[in-house]
């Protein structure tokens, strides 16, 4: 028996955001927090798929504004810690304020996985503020060990509480996991989590590996519940932790209610692999490109899997829609 206590961090109703174009309403928001709480989950990541702030022409309006979404999740999460996500640059520091007045707990600060230093300044703030806050490195697999070493050490010094690697293309493999969060690991003396997409169907293998290597908490959502084909399922991932002996403060009965409602009042249709899902994870592109790199192959009348290969070669991160319209008009003209 293995007796290593492991968080779950719920991003259902943010990730999951993504996977209804932002449109959570606020009776599915207090009805999931008050199961979610009931299970006996660590974290209720709340919020915008983008995260803090970015409900807007160019991330998707959401249904519910961001002070009416945290204040229900804060009011119907009694045990549970409420948490958010929160990228400089996409969210203002206002919207922190926000969130520290009606009593968010645990607060992630996100960049890109080589630019760190954009998530200093938050981290202090919220840090003299007296709050739990992690450095969230998006697009983990685009950097190698020491280059995420580097980039989580920066954000230790700013203050950051733990580090939490996203595998936000589904591109990673659980070697490539384990010899990422073992570097981390072993070498910040900091909680390390991992958030994991199933792009490739290996969103609980990784999120294995990582427990394995030394992550003390795992992101996952209900059913998958997520962006592209979704990320690491909640009842799935648990079951297996169960099965290895792992501490929790959940149990997989305990989740099949919460399941259950998800299924017949949130989730429109259950995530799946479909081909593109596959295509971007295989490609290392941003997982919630899947569908915009459908219709713009289509539109230009180009081959997806070749506009994805053309993608790559351009490192794209999140946000950068723009190159997909540049390359795909290329391709239809015909230039290399």
């Amino acid at each position: 028996m293995k007796h290593k206590h492991i968080s779950l961090s719920d991003c259902s109703l943010r990730d999951g955001n993504h996977a209804v174009k932002h449109q959570l309403n606020v009776e599915q928001i207090a009805n999931y927090c008050k199961g979610a709480d009931r299970a006996g989950l660590d974290i209720v990541e709340v919020g915008h798929g983008y995260g803090l702030g970015a409900s807007s022409s160019a991330f998707g309006v959401a249904k519910v504004d961001d002070e009416t979404m945290l204040s229900v999740a804060r009011e119907n999460c009694k045990t549970s810690k409420l948490g958010i996500h929160f990228v400089p640059g996409v969210g203002k520091h206002s919207d922190l304020d926000m969130a520290i007045e009606i009593g968010v707990d645990v607060f992630r600060i996100a960049s890109h996985c080589t630019e760190s230093n954009i998530t200093y300044r938050p981290i202090q703030y919220l840090k003299a503020k007296g709050k739990m806050v992690y450095g969230v490195l998006i697009m983990s697999h685009m950097a190698d060990a020491e280059r995420l070493l580097k980039e989580a050490s920066g954000m230790k010094a700013a203050g950051a509480d733990g580090i939490v690697l996203m595998d936000s293309a589904g591109y990673s493999t659980p070697d490539v996991v384990s010899e990422k969060v073992s570097v981390l690991h072993e070498n910040l003396g900091i909680t390390i989590a991992y958030h994991a997409h199933n792009n490739l169907g290996l969103a609980v293998a990784n999120s294995i590996a990582a427990v394995e290597s030394g992550a003390e908490i795992i992101d996952a959502t209900i059913k998958g519940f997520g962006a592209g084909s979704g990320n690491t399922q909640l009842e799935a991932v648990v079951a297996v932790f169960e099965r290895y002996g792992y501490e929790m403060n959940v149990k997989f009965k305990d989740l099949v209610n919460l399941s259950l409602y998800a299924e017949s009042n949130i989730i429109s249709s259950v995530p799946d692999i479909k081909a593109i899902n596959i295509m971007t994870g295989m490609h290392g592109l941003f997982t919630g490109y899947g569908t915009y790199v459908q219709k713009v192959s289509s539109d230009f009348g180009v081959d997806i899997f070749d506009l994805c290969e053309r993608l790559a070669s351009r490192k794209l991160v999140a946000s950068q829609e723009d190159i997909i319209l540049e390359e795909a008009s290329k391709m239809a003209k015909g230039v290399v």
